[in-house]
C-alpha cells in the first residue's frame, strides 16, 4: 500500500457533504451505508435512486416529474435521463441574488475586481435583453473567443438562459483552430475580447478577428470586449459592436428563463484535435448540471462558505467545471495571465489575499513549482486553505511529497482525472477517505468505473483500460454533424460492446485507489509488454537535470522501441554519463523494460492548449507520417524539433 499522507478528522467527516448525503440515503432507502466504500457500491448498484437522490440534494430548480431518472439502465449510448422534467442551466446558476460575493477577479499585473451575486444576475438579465434582440433562440450558438475574465461567464449564463448553445475558445488559439471548431458550429454571435495579457505583454487579438469573420459568414454580430485597450478600433469589422454599447442600458429587468428538456444541448466542446479536425462534443444542460454538482458537493465539498480558484483558460473544462460552482452559492476567483508573472508566487499571493480555501491547478503547475524552489506554505498565510485539486495529466509521487512538505501539511489533495469527453471526472477527491502517495482517492459515485485487461475482463491490482460499463448524465449526447452517430460510438463503443472505453491506461487498487499510468493510445508495447508512459515522466521528471520529458515508441526491427527526448535545464549537457544515469533511475524504479533504447535532447516538448503532453504527434512525426493538425497545440513549431530525427539510432 502506498504511504499515506492525509486523513480527515471525525469532525471534519462529519460535517462534509457527502457524510449528509450518506445519512440521507440510509435514511430514504433504509440503508447501513458507513463509509466510502460501501456508499460507492451502493451507487453503481442502484444508479437510478442515485441520480434521483442528488437531484433533490442539489436542490436542482426543475418542472415537472422527476421519475424515472433513466429510461434503460442498461442501454449504452443512447439512454435517456430525467424523459418528464424541464430546467434551465442559467436559472440554476444564478439561483442566488443576494450581496455575497460571486466572482472575484484577477488580471495579471492588476488589482482584484469583485461582482456580487445581485450584480451577477443584473449584468445577465442585460445582455440576455440584447442577444434576444439580435434573434438569438433556443438551438442557436452563441460563441466566446475570451480570456478567462467575469464577462465569459455573463455572455454563457445570457446565452443559455434562453436555450442557446455556447462554445468558447481561448485567445491563444491560433486562427486555424478558431476555425476548425467555430466553423463547424456556425455561431450566430461572437463574444471576444480585443486581447489579452500575458508575462506582462499584451497581444492584440483584432485581426485574427478579422480573419474569422471572413470565414465563418454564420457570425452577424461581433461583441468586442475592450480587454487590453479600453477604446479599441473596431470600424474595420463587419457587424462589430462594443460591449457597453451592445448591453442593454435598461434597469430591473427580469430574466425569462426558458424552461427546456433534461437533454437540451447546453455547451459545445472539442476534442484535442490533434489528428484531424477536432471532434465537436454536444452536452446536454441537465446531465453537466447534475454531474457537476455531484463533484462539486460531494467531492469537493464545496459550500457556500468556500471560495473556489481553478487556474484554467476558457478553452479548457475546468473553466465549465469551475462555472457550474455558481449554483452552490459559493465565491469563484479567475485569473487571466501568466501563473508565474510577476513571480512563481503569484498564485498563492492570490490565494493568501482573497483566502482561498479550495485551489485547483494542473499537475505540470505544480512541478514547475517544485523545479524553481517555491515553497508557498513559508512565504504566504495559507491558513484558509483546506484543499488543493490538481489534473490535466498524472500527479506524480513527488508533487504528493511537495505539496505536503513546501505548501501545507493538513490539507487535502485530490487529483483528478477524467475528460472534455463527459465534461467531468471519473476518478476524484473523497472528504470521507485518506490521501494515499501517488493515488487518486476514488472512483466517482455512479460511475461504473473498471480497469479491463486485454481480453476486456475488469481487473483489480493490475494495469487495464480505463471503461465505465453504466451510463452516466454526462455522456455527449451526439458529436455535431453526426446525424447517424457512427462517429460517436467509434470514438468511444466500438472496442467493447455497451461499455464506455475512455482511452487512459489505469490501475484500481484493492482499497479503492486509483493510478493514472497515462494514455492508452500513448502506451508503449516494447515486445508486446504494455508499459504506461506517466511512470516514465514520475522519475525521470524528478531529476534535477531535466525540465521536462516525452516518451513514444518508435517502430524498429520487426518490434517496438522506447524513445525518451528530454529538455535539459538550463547549461546541462546530455552527456553519456547523463545518459546512464537516467537509465539506471528508470531501471532501479520501475523495470528493465521501461528503460529507453534511446535517450534524446530537444529544446521544448509539444503540449495541447490544455496541456496535455502530445505523444501520438511526436510519434507520427518520428515515424514521417503527418500531424493533421498542429494548430491544435500550445507550442506548433516544437513538432519541429523531431522532424529531423526520422531516422534514430
Amino acid at each position: 500500500m502506498s504511504e499515506l499522507l492525509w486523513t480527515p478528522s471525525e469532525n471534519e467527516l462529519k460535517k462534509s457533504n457527502m457524510y449528509r448525503f450518506m445519512q440521507l440515503i440510509n435514511k430514504r432507502y433504509s440503508q447501513s451505508l458507513h463509509d466510502y466504500k460501501s456508499l460507492y457500491a451502493w451507487s453503481i448498484d442502484n444508479i437510478p435512486e442515485f441520480w434521483l437522490s442528488m437531484f433533490e440534494f442539489a436542490e436542482i430548480q426543475a418542472s415537472g416529474e422527476l421519475t424515472p431518472a433513466i429510461d434503460d439502465v442498461k442501454k449504452m449510448p443512447g439512454a435517456k435521463w430525467f424523459p418528464n422534467i424541464k430546467l434551465n442551466f442559467a436559472e440554476n446558476l444564478l439561483k442566488y441574488r443576494d450581496d455575497q460575493t460571486a466572482i472575484i477577479f484577477k488580471q495579471e499585473g492588476h488589482a482584484c475586481s469583485k461582482l456580487t451575486y445581485r450584480q451577477l444576475y443584473t449584468e445577465v438579465s442585460k445582455l440576455a435583453a440584447s442577444l434576444k434582440s439580435s434573434g438569438v433562440q433556443a438551438g442557436d450558438r452563441v460563441a466566446g473567443f475570451m480570456p478567462n475574465i467575469p464577462e465569459t461567464i455573463i455572455a454563457m449564463l445570457a446565452a443559455t438562459s434562453m436555450g442557446a448553445t455556447w462554445s468558447s475558445c481561448s485567445p491563444d488559439l491560433g486562427k486555424k483552430g478558431v476555425l476548425d471548431r467555430f466553423g463547424q458550429i456556425k455561431p450566430k454571435v461572437l463574444f471576444a475580447a480585443n486581447g489579452y495579457c500575458y508575462k506582462g505583454k499584451e497581444i492584440n487579438s483584432l485581426d485574427i478577428l478579422s480573419e474569422i469573420l471572413d470565414e465563418i459568414p454564420s457570425i452577424h454580430t461581433l461583441v468586442i470586449i475592450p480587454y487590453i485597450n479600453k477604446a479599441p478600433v473596431i470600424d474595420h469589422l463587419s457587424g462589430a459592436i462594443l460591449y457597453g454599447e451592445y448591453l442593454s442600458a435598461k434597469s430591473d429587468l427580469t430574466i425569462t428563463f426558458d424552461s427546456l428538456p433534461f437533454s437540451y444541448p447546453l455547451y459545445i466542446m472539442y476534442s484535442s484535435g490533434t489528428t484531424g479536425l477536432p471532434k465537436c462534443l454536444v452536452q446536454s444542460a441537465g446531465g453537466v448540471l447534475i454531474n457537476q454538482l455531484k463533484e462539486l458537493i460531494l467531492h469537493t465539498d464545496l459550500k457556500r462558505e468556500d471560495t473556489l480558484f481553478y487556474f484554467t483558460t476558457c478553452g479548457w473544462m475546468m473553466w465549465n467545471w469551475l462555472t457550474c460552482s455558481l449554483a452552490t452559492g459559493a465565491t469563484l476567483v479567475l485569473f487571466d495571465g501568466n501563473p508565474f508573472h510577476p513571480d512563481p508566487g503569484a498564485l498563492w499571493k492570490l490565494a493568501e489575499d482573497e483566502k482561498i480555501t479550495i485551489f485547483g491547478t494542473s499537475a505540470g503547475y505544480l512541478a514547475s513549482l517544485q523545479k524553481a524552489g517555491v515553497k508557498p506554505g513559508k512565504e504566504y498565510a495559507l491558513d484558509s486553505l483546506r484543499t488543493v485539486l490538481s489534473t490535466g495529466s498524472p500527479l506524480s509521487e513527488e508533487s504528493f511529497d511537495y505539496v505536503y512538505r513546501d505548501i501545507k501539511q493538513d490539507v487535502q489533495l485530490s487529483s483528478i482525472s477524467g475528460g472534455t469527453d463527459l465534461n467531468g471526472c471519473f476518478a476524484l477527491g473523497n472528504p470521507l477517505e485518506p490521501v494515499y502517495r501517488g493515488e487518486l482517492q476514488c472512483r466517482g459515485l455512479a460511475m461504473k468505473v473498471e480497469a479491463f485487461d486485454d481480453v476486456g475482463k475488469s481487473v483489480i491490482g493490475q494495469q487495464g483500460e480505463l471503461v465505465c460499463t453504466a451510463p452516466f448524465p454526462s455522456m455527449p449526447i451526439c458529436f455535431w454533424d453526426d446525424p447517424d452517430g457512427e462517429n460517436y460510438y467509434h470514438a468511444y463503443f466500438d472496442v467493447y460492446p455497451n461499455t464506455w472505453r475512455h482511452g487512459d491506461y489505469i490501475e484500481i487498487n484493492q482499497h479503492g485507489g486509483i493510478v493514472i499510468h497515462g494514455r492508452s493510445d500513448a502506451t508503449l508495447n516494447p515486445g508486446g509488454v504494455r508499459i504506461g508512459t506517466a511512470d516514465i515522466y514520475r522519475h525521470v521528471e524528478n531529476r534535477d537535470e531535466i525540465v521536462d520529458s516525452i516518451v513514444v515508441g518508435q517502430k524498429w526491427d520487426k518490434d517496438i522501441r522506447i524513445v525518451l527526448f528530454v529538455q535539459l535545464a538550463k547549461n546541462v549537457l546530455l552527456t553519456d554519463e547523463l545518459k546512464s544515469s537516467i537509465k539506471q533511475t528508470i531501471r532501479d524504479n520501475l523495470s528493465p523494460r521501461h528503460v529507453p533504447a534511446i535517450i534524446i535532447s530537444v529544446p521544448e516538448i509539444p503540449y495541447t492548449l490544455n496541456m496535455k503532453k502530445v505523444e501520438l504527434a511526436v510519434r507520427k512525426t518520428i515515424h514521417n507520417e503527418p500531424v493533421l493538425n498542429k494548430d491544435a497545440l500550445k507550442n506548433p513549431e516544437s513538432l519541429s524539433y523531431f522532424e529531423h530525427l526520422v531516422e534514430l539510432t
